[in-house]
């Protein structure tokens, strides 16, 4: 397994950082919140910036060639979202392509990857994936209904934190076709059309200024051709996806957090004080080298977890293990250097004159999102105990 990436990935790498860095740089998302802020567009980026992403190619990265992909597999995709981090750059890539397009990819049927993998890639149509229902991320605590009635199901239940879920076409919604919340089995898959009646979307505020919304379904009827692979086993396949989407988001994470670094290191280089750069001072070197360590550590760990969903050879068991793995060193090192830039930007690093205070809401909402540190240190210890 290796924890660095190969000359392609390096260089889509440096490909994303400069197209990223010209055409969608930190001020870039100021623009987009402060748009929002004054009653602007409610998707939370760029569409314009999206169909070059597309144009370029990263909508097709994680897919097969079959499905019309490039099969460039996650760490591909981590290359790309490690420099989205470091921009605070705004799109769907996370919530249609790796979430929602791998639920289609992995066990959606002929008719669906027709429907929709062509479009998705394309960019020409977006989905968005509704799991959770309370503002903990736990997957199996699917408590919204599908009953069966004549060919077909109506949902009834609401979703929340649904990211990108204001102005996508459909949404791949997680639904329990028998038992209780909590249990594992009896969940099931749905692809909902965003127009279907009694479907009820509502625009959430959160502290990144980006798109999240919650659902509302009243009896949304679909038909048996909605359902995503077998019923009733909907749950291994949320988490296979599921997992992907968290690697992607621990090198978003990375990224974020490897830039703020670089600007706090850059800051105690050039702040002077009682004539010399504060960087001089012992305490805070020291407290910037354990901030160096913790961020190579979380590289390894999000490498790691890269290459493992990549790995046909190991089980899901195992790569679910070094997702989690990777979510939490990610999170944690990401809440431990964005408290120490704020601090040792001093009253500066509060203020909205600086990017530090961007990149430390983006980071608090990433880390709740898809696990916090408690779900997946919980997630991980299971997993462990459960292969020994």
């Amino acid at each position: 397994m290796s924890l660095v990436y190969s000359e392609e990935q390096q260089l889509l790498a440096d490909t994303a950082a400069e197209f990223l860095m010209a055409k969608s740089p930190v001020t870039a998302q100021r623009k987009l919140r402060d748009e929002g802020a004054s009653g602007g567009s409610a998707d939370g980026f760029d569409a314009a910036l999206w169909r070059e992403m597309v144009d370029m190619g990263w909508s097709a990265i994680p897919f097969p060639e079959a499905l019309g992909g490039l099969e460039f597999g996650c760490k591909g995709l981590g290359a790309v979202f490690e420099q989205i981090g470091r921009n605070l750059s705004a799109s769907p890539l996370l919530s249609s392509i790796v979430l929602g397009g791998s639920v289609i990819e992995l066990a959606g049927s002929e008719a669906q990857q027709a429907e929709w993998m062509a479009a998705l890639i394309g960019g020409d149509k977006r989905v968005a994936l509704a799991s959770d229902e309370t503002p903990r991320h736990d997957p199996a605590a699917v408590a919204l209904r599908a009953t069966r009635e004549g060919d077909g199901y109506v949902l009834t239940g609401t979703k929340a934190f649904v990211a990108d879920g204001v102005g996508a076409d459909a949404y791949i919604v997680a639904a329990r076709t028998s038992g209780k919340a909590g249990d594992r089995d009896g969940i099931s898959l749905f692809v909902v059309p965003a127009d279907a009646s009694a479907l009820q979307v509502s625009p959430m505020k959160t502290i990144d200024s980006r798109n999240h919304a919650n659902l509302t379904l009243n009896g949304v009827r679909v038909g048996a051709e909605a359902l995503v692979g077998a019923e009733g086993n909907g749950l291994a396949l949320l988490d296979a996806a599921l997992d992907r989407g968290r690697v992607c988001l621990a090198a978003e994470l990375l990224g974020a957090t490897q830039s703020l670094f670089d600007t706090t290191v850059e800051y105690l280089k050039t702040r002077v004080q009682f004539d010399v750069p504060i960087g001089s001072f012992q305490a805070l070197q020291h407290r910037a080298a354990w901030c160096y360590a913790h961020l190579q550590l979380a590289r390894s760990a999000v490498m790691a977890g890269l290459a493992a969903m990549d790995d046909p050879a190991l089980g899901a068991e195992a790569r679910a293990r070094m997702a989690s793995l990777a979510k939490w060193k990610a999170g944690d090192a990401a809440h431990r250097i964005s408290r120490e830039a704020v601090q040792m930007h001093g009253g500066m690093g509060v203020t909205d004159e600086l990017d530090v205070g961007l990149y430390l809401k983006r980071i608090r909402v990433a880390q709740a999102s898809l696990g916090d540190g408690d779900f997946h240190c919980q997630r991980y210890g299971e997993l462990t105990a459960a292969e020994a």
